[in-house]
């Protein structure tokens, strides 16, 4: 039989999230229906609210989890029932044209569950990323469950459900698309929970000079206590020459953009070393343009690259940092600003817009 559950949904443009009775079917060939323990309140879901995604409302919301499987479809061998397993929107297919050029972390067509998951009425929901876990329970293709092999306390299920979005985004950023090395200096620009994250990724990969820039001094401050070796309140101060103060007048080897602005981003073009590399993890809006004098394009070497989802490989990347957090190398907990019921979640929006959390997480 199919399962009635509550979860969060919203039905139209900047319309409040409801908590809503749906539909989720029995899993088909494929899928795993899992019962979900956490999930975070992240940027992208007030993307789908605002319409930032798209328009093909109603959507259940909901996407950085951790989960316990409690049904599978027929062929699924990867997870079985009782499986603790984070959630993922990067199930690979093993198919297109990146798989087959062995590139697995850009897979172009990443599987989702078939069925859909609906409204009492039958109206079928969208799942914000192909998950939908601001639920009891979900619907996902096999692929998005990454199985946590580690032994996991319950309160630690919050801080390791982090790493199916934000935190891997930030990390990855760093780490997979920036390809920090030991011994080398980054700069951060934006200090949100991607932006802590790409700190913490530096920190993880051994750079020596790891600066926060903001314009926010409790950012700042907590950037501090998360690995960040400088900081920079850009009101007060010229962020690009302080960068290259900081790093002996050359300026960092990678600048992470996390705002997602054009002139953030100009900041870090600026800021970089002459072959130093820039990434893009900010989310910018779809109408906002960048304008850079082409000749100072061409006279800089490096690259200037965006990160989507960090260029992770859940299968490769979440084991190794939930091992990290175990041996107290990652700082997850700081992440978990406040947990919460589904019923918070309008507040919890609020919350993250104005700046006061680093992630709100929900417990089921």
């Amino acid at each position: 039989m199919a399962h009635k559950v509550q979860a969060a949904v919203v039905r139209s443009k900047n319309a409040p999230v409801t908590i809503e009775t749906i539909i989720v079917p029995n899993p088909g060939p494929g899928e795993v229906v899992v019962d979900v323990s956490t999930c975070g309140v992240c940027h992208t879901d007030y993307s789908y609210i605002e319409g930032g995604v798209g328009d093909n409302y109603p959507y259940l919301l909901g996407h950085e989890s951790t989960a316990v499987v409690s049904e599978i479809g027929e062929g699924v061998t990867n997870v079985k029932v009782g499986d603790k397993v984070i959630l993922n929107w990067r199930a690979v297919c093993g198919e297109c044209r990146a798989c087959k050029k062995g590139q697995l972390q850009y897979c172009f067509d990443t599987h989702n569950a078939e069925q859909k998951m609906t409204l009492e009425d039958g109206t079928e929901l969208e799942a914000a990323l192909g998950i939908g876990s601001f639920a009891e329970k979900t619907l996902v293709a096999a692929g998005q469950c990454t199985k946590i092999e580690a032994e996991l306390e319950d309160h630690q299920d919050a801080a390791v459900g982090l790493l199916g979005c934000g935190i891997v985004a930030g990390i990855g950023a760093t780490i997979n698309t920036g390809e920090l090395q030991r011994g080398e200096t980054m700069a951060v620009i934006g200090c949100g929970g991607v932006g802590m994250a790409a700190i913490q990724g530096a920190q993880l990969a051994g750079a020596t000079t790891i600066i926060a820039v903001d314009i926010d001094d409790a950012k700042l401050e907590q950037a501090k206590t998360l690995g960040a070796t400088h900081t920079i309140n850009s009101k007060n101060q010229d962020p690009v020459e302080t960068i290259r103060e900081y790093t002996d007048g050359f300026g960092a080897d990678l600048v992470v953009e996390a705002v997602g602005h054009p002139e953030t981003y100009k900041q870090a073009f600026y800021a970089r070393d002459l072959a130093g590399r820039v990434v893009l993890v900010g989310v910018p809006h779809p109408d906002m343009k960048l304008e850079l004098p082409f000749q100072d394009v061409f006279s800089r070497g490096g690259s200037l690259k965006s990160a989507w989802y960090g260029d992770t490989l859940p299968s490769r990347d979440f084991p190794m940092l939930v091992e990290q957090y175990l041996l107290g190398r990652l700082d997850l907990d700081a992440f978990v600003t406040e947990r919460i019921n589904l019923d918070n979640i309008n507040e919890a929006f609020d919350k993250m817009n104005a700046g006061k959390v680093l992630r709100s997480v929900v417990e089921m």
